[in-house]
């Protein structure tokens, strides 16, 4: 389980808050540079958009939500949004990879 400081205070409530955020946008990026490298081993954009992979990971992190007393929906419509763009992005890199 997860360990939460025990704040005494809205202000230092709030700067945990930040420090999650920081480290949520720091996880974000590592998980799209991931992305990136993953277009170059693949060969088309069909395989690219990998739907079955995407349901997959849909599946995985709405369990992971469910286990953490956390909204299922809320994981699901964020993990959906943040696929839609990284398929995009996965998607340039794929083009950029292939006209070399």
């Amino acid at each position: 389980m997860m360990e939460i400081k025990e704040c005494n205070t809205l202000e230092e409530a709030r700067s945990e808050i930040d420090k999650v955020d920081e480290e949520i946008v720091k996880l974000i990026a590592k998980r799209n540079d991931y992305i990136k490298q993953i277009a170059h081993f693949k060969t088309s954009v069909d395989e690219v958009k990998a739907e079955d992979r995407i349901s997959e990971v849909i599946s995985k992190v709405r369990e992971q939500a469910i286990s953490l007393d956390l909204s299922p929906n809320l994981i699901n419509d964020l993990y959906v949004r943040m696929i839609d763009g990284m398929v995009e992005s996965e998607i340039a890199e794929f083009n950029n990879a292939k006209s070399f």
